[in-house]
């Protein structure tokens, strides 16, 4: 079966991905190793320590050696894009250069997901504070994304972010301002939980809704060859995808 490693920040949203895989059965697998953490902080110098180079690689060498994956993926948005476009393919490569795997991140998934979809605008709901939130804008811009509006909720930890429920979620995507134009939502952040909800989500924001841990194994997966259709995980990994 496919093996997705996840390298991980902290303990946050982590058992989204254990459960999803046993919803799965056999048909995935998604070992996690967690990376340190200095500051748990939605700040931009704590972001920019998180994804350092020494803390993935050390991750990145205990993922390889216990799990055996056959993809990596850094399991982050914010310690991804606020490195930049170019920064954020340099994080990736260096990880490659360190596992000699197929590797990305969830930020260059994000752009990824949008263009699998045909999608060019879309609506951010980040639960992040403003000026962090503005990276990721700008981020996806350099992709080729345009953001027609975004929402920041100013969360600043990651820990906070990992106990917002199903409603709270649901609340942040209905918010989203979708009046632009947007042909999608995406919802950063892997320190939130919603791959158990992805249904819930589109249905209340009446388009497709792209969340950091679901485009983080669509990825993992697309890395290692055509993605399956798996309709509980929303648009991205239905058979409704490039209609």
């Amino acid at each position: 079966m496919p093996t997705i490693g996840l390298l991980y920040p902290g303990h946050s949203a982590e058992d989204d991905y254990p459960q999803l895989e046993a919803r799965l059965g056999s048909d995935l697998r998604l070992p996690l190793v967690h990376t340190s953490v200095g500051e748990d902080a939605h700040r931009v110098d704590a972001l920019l320590d998180l994804g350092g180079t020494d803390r993935l690689a050390e991750g990145a060498r205990v993922l390889v050696e216990q799990h055996s994956p056959d993809v990596v993926m850094w399991a982050c948005t914010s310690g991804s894009f606020v490195f930049g476009w170019e920064g954020a393919h340099q994080q990736v490569a260096e990880l490659q250069e360190v596992t000699g795997l197929p590797t990305s991140s969830t930020s260059l998934a994000f752009v990824a997901a949008c263009r699998a979809l045909g999608v060019t605008r879309v609506s951010v709901a980040a639960s992040y504070p403003q000026d962090v939130a503005e990276h990721f804008v700008d981020f996806l811009g350099h992709g080729g994304v345009d953001v027609t509006a975004m929402g920041s909720h100013g969360i600043i930890t990651a820990a906070e972010v990992g106990t917002l429920g199903q409603a709270e979620v649901l609340d942040i995507v209905r918010g989203a301002d979708t009046s632009g134009g947007a042909e999608a939502i995406l919802v950063p952040d892997t320190a939130m939980h919603t791959l158990a909800w992805l249904e819930s989500l589109e249905h209340a924001a009446g388009v497709p809704v792209l969340t950091a841990n679901q485009v983080t194994v669509w990825q993992g997966l697309s890395l290692l060859g055509e993605v399956p259709v798996i309709d509980s995980l929303g648009t991205l990994f239905s058979s409704r995808r490039g209609d």
